[in-house]
């Protein structure tokens, strides 16, 4: 049993979205691309490379922030669950 915002008793049951929800996806997706341009990043990174960079690690930096995309898009779909109406 529920509250809605107005006060009032929700009673019907709901089920969440959990591992289907688009964001979780998402999320899984962008996180495997920025672990593999963290690990290029670190692992191979040629002075080549670097050069054409103007010095910047971009591939670590790159994933890096798509972790950290990754991580919003994970706490953003705990957070806020997707409601699925449940039929009898």
């Amino acid at each position: 049993m529920s509250t809605d915002h107005d006060g009032t008793t929700d009673t019907t049951p709901k089920k969440r979205a959990g591992l289907f929800d688009i964001r979780f996806v998402i999320a899984g997706l962008i996180g495997v691309y920025g672990v593999i341009l963290v690990l290029l990043g670190i692992f191979n990174a040629s002075d080549e490379e670097l050069a054409r960079g103007d010095g910047l690690n971009i591939n670590l930096w790159a994933g890096l922030g798509m972790l950290v995309g990754a991580a919003v898009f994970a706490v953003w779909a705990r957070l806020r669950p997707v409601v699925v109406p449940v039929e009898d």
